[in-house]
Parts: structure tokens; sequence; C-alpha cells
């Protein structure tokens, strides 16, 4: 129902606190522009209680999720990342590779406003992240490269923190909470502080963590390292729904197997600047996605030089 508003008082007093709508629970993780125009990004909250929430009017995805231009960022006299330009589209599964030091980690914390660049413009949604920095954090779910954690928290504890944060009411993070443990197999885990918690399952509790607001952006660096194969397909699988759904997703990985079978598009960056970039057939050829990564990387070390370790001591 919509809010309504009181008129003026003779006199300054105290507004009266306002109810939350009332919110039926939800079981399927969408992202919040998924649902019909008539809805907020809280599940069945009518349009209105979106000021409620801090949460900014948001159009229907269309165009480009995210658009980088000329960024650049430097450490020291070390280029990290050297005018890259990127568009991903909304609704695609993006793809970033490069060798170690390359700067995609660089790149993605950017993105995410971790880091500010040098020079260049990002924009997310549309909107200039530089000029409006809290509205597209709004817009974006983050997985960081070195996960650090409350480790006091259980893992219940660190989900409602994440909620409350994005200011969601109370129970609609416990809803969402439940839904997205079932979904990453943590029910039985939750009730355990996250220092106890395998890297594999420390990984998947930040991941639901920064699906619990329902973002437009999903920011992930290396989502599948140090993940077992069971819940690295659950992931997948939670992924790929997302975006179906209409969820963009910007990932850098090692796995060059998985971005060429899960990746719509892919960029290839070596010593901070895109080397290739397009659909993933475009940037392999007729190599495979790994043979055309080494092939743009510099090829294969030199191993000349390292006889001795073809015997051994005794």
């Amino acid at each position: 129902a919509p809010v309504a508003i009181a008129p003026a008082a003779p006199a300054p007093v105290a507004p009266e606190p306002v109810a939350e709508p009332e919110v039926e629970p939800t079981r399927t993780l969408l992202p919040a522009h998924a649902a019909a125009d008539t809805t907020s990004a809280v599940d069945g909250a009518p349009a209105a209680a979106s000021v409620l929430l801090d949460t900014p009017p948001v159009p229907a995805a269309a165009g480009d999720a995210l658009v980088l231009r000329g960024v650049t960022k430097r450490f020291g006299s070390t280029h990290a990342v050297d005018g890259i330009d990127l568009t991903v589209p909304a609704g695609t599964f993006y793809g970033l590779v490069g060798p170690n030091g390359a700067g995609k980690t660089t790149t993605l914390s950017m993105i995410a406003g971790l880091l500010e660049p040098d020079r260049g413009t990002i924009h997310i949604g549309g909107v200039d992240a530089a000029a409006k920095p809290l509205a597209v954090k709004r817009l974006m779910g983050v997985l960081p490269d070195r996960l650090r954690t409350f480790d006091r928290l259980t893992g219940r504890q660190l989900l409602y923190y994440y909620g409350v944060l994005r200011k969601l009411p109370p129970a609609v993070v416990e809803s969402r909470t439940a839904d997205l443990a079932r979904a990453f197999d943590l029910e039985d885990a939750l009730g355990r502080s996250v220092s106890d918690y395998s890297a594999g399952m420390l990984k998947k509790v930040m991941l639901a963590g920064a699906l619990i607001h329902s973002p437009r952006l999903l920011v992930l660096d290396e989502p599948f390292e140090a993940v077992d194969p069971v819940s690295s397909a659950i992931i997948l699988d939670i992924l790929s729904t997302y975006v179906a759904h209409g969820g963009t997703v910007i990932l850098s990985s090692h796995g060059m197997d998985l971005v060429e079978r899960v990746c719509t598009r892919v960029a290839v960056i070596v010593a901070g600047q895109v080397l290739a970039e397009g659909t993933v057939a475009e940037v392999r050829g007729e190599l495979t996605l790994e043979q055309r990564f080494v092939e743009l990387a510099g090829g294969l070390s030199d191993v000349e030089g390292l006889e001795w370790l073809h015997t051994f001591s005794d």
C-alpha cells in the first residue's frame, strides 16, 4: 500500500515511525531489476516503500551495465592499469583474465570503489562512479580478492550485518538469509563462527553477503579459488540463474576452461592493458582460450639452464 504522508503540524513534533511494509518471504534469488516495475528492490514491497529503504529508483536493465574509459592507476612508477577501456553489456557473464600482476585485481577494485583511478571514468548502470559513489555502490555486490571479515561473528550474524548495512528491513534479511543458506548449502554452518569456516565455506558466505541486497552488478575476484568442485557447481548454478534473469557478473579467474564454458565475453589483460576483448569465440579464434591466453601473455618461459633439475641429489 502507498505510504501515507501526514499534513504539516502547527508545531514541530517528532514524526511517528513508519511501519515497514509487510514482506512475503521469497524463494528465488533474482536481481532487483528483474521484478515488475511496480515493486522495489525488496521482495513484494510497493515501489513507494523504496524511499524508506533509501534505495535509488533505477530503470529496467538495458544497455551497458559497466563502462570504463581510459581508466589508469599507478603505484609509484608502476602502471598497474594503463588506460583500460571496457564495456560490459547488462545481462552478461564477463570474464577478466590475465597473468599474475596483470592488473585484474586493481581493475576490479576500482570498479568496486575500493580504489580511486588516477584518470579515466567508470559508469555503472549509467551512473558516474566518481560523481555518485554511494549510488553506484547500491547497485553492486562485491567479492574481493583477499577476504576480510569479522571472525567472531557467526555466519548468520555476518549475513544479518550485510543485510542491514544495505538498509534492508530485518524481516527481509532473515528471509533472504534462509534462502541463501539453503542455496549455498550453508544451513548447518550458520550458527558457527566464520573463523571456523574452511576457505571454500568462507567464500560462499561472503558471496551470499554480496547477493543479499539483490544487486544489478556482481564484481567477483577469483570466486572459484579454493572452492571444492561441488561448491563450485553450486556457485556457478546460482550465478548462471542470476545472469539469466538480467543480472550482470564480471569476474576474474585463472580457470580458462571455466571462463570459456560460462562467460559471454572476455577481456585479456597483460601489463595493465587490454590485449584482446570480445566474445569468447572472437578472442580465442582457432585456438583454445588457454592457448590464446598464453600467446598474448608472452608464451612459455625459457627453461634453458635448468638441466640440473634432470639429475637428482642423493
